[in-house]
């Protein structure tokens, strides 16, 4: 029993540190530095700050589990569908919010940016996987180029991410993936992903 305790105990700190997160990137913590004290996310779990360090000793660990578990879900959710570069430009808006509400954990995610933590062959290897998934398919279908590598475009993502983190420019955002997606492509069929 101890241990589907410790389960709940582990999901709900997730989920209110991913909320914690999400209302610091809109500015809604009152906190101006965005990012919500380690105190109030155990709080709004129902648990103890000894709970929350049990499972994440430090406020890093947190944010890479939130990270980890969101993209997850994000890389789970991947359906070329019958036109492959329709749902891939539809897959990285949602991946562009995925990242780019991480505002409220922006201090801790650019520091594991740079440390390579983010960078983890892991990581890289579910987005890696999701837009292969979507390249393969769209190579099958015509309406992406074939012979692309999904970590090239992994590449350009990650530098459009990291260049915007810290714009509040959706529209550019959206202009940045038009660009992306309209190199992917096909020719042939004159596909419009947007």
């Amino acid at each position: 029993m101890p241990r589907a305790d410790a389960a709940r105990n582990r999901a709900r700190l997730l989920e209110a540190a991913a909320a914690a997160f999400l209302a610091g990137a809109s500015g809604a913590t009152g906190d101006r530095s965005g990012d919500p004290t380690l105190e109030k996310i155990a709080r709004d779990a129902g648990v103890g700050i000894g709970t929350l360090y049990r499972h994440f000793p430090s406020r890093e660990a947190l944010v890479e589990a939130v990270y980890r578990t969101e993209l997850e879900s994000l890389c789970r959710d991947v359906d070329p569908g019958p036109h492959a570069a329709t749902a891939l430009r539809a897959w990285l808006d949602r991946y562009a919010e995925f990242v780019l509400t991480k505002r409220g954990m922006a201090d801790t995610f650019r520091a594991m940016v740079a440390d390579g933590s983010l960078a983890s062959p892991r990581t890289r290897e579910s987005v890696d996987a999701a837009v292969g998934t979507f390249l393969t398919a769209g190579a099958a279908d015509g309406s992406l180029r074939p012979g692309i590598e999904a970590d090239d475009v992994v590449t350009l993502l990650v530098g459009t991410f990291v260049t915007m983190q810290d714009a509040d420019d959706r529209a550019r955002v959206g202009r940045l993936l038009d660009l992306v997606c309209s190199a992917l492509v096909s020719t042939k069929r004159g596909y419009s992903p947007t």
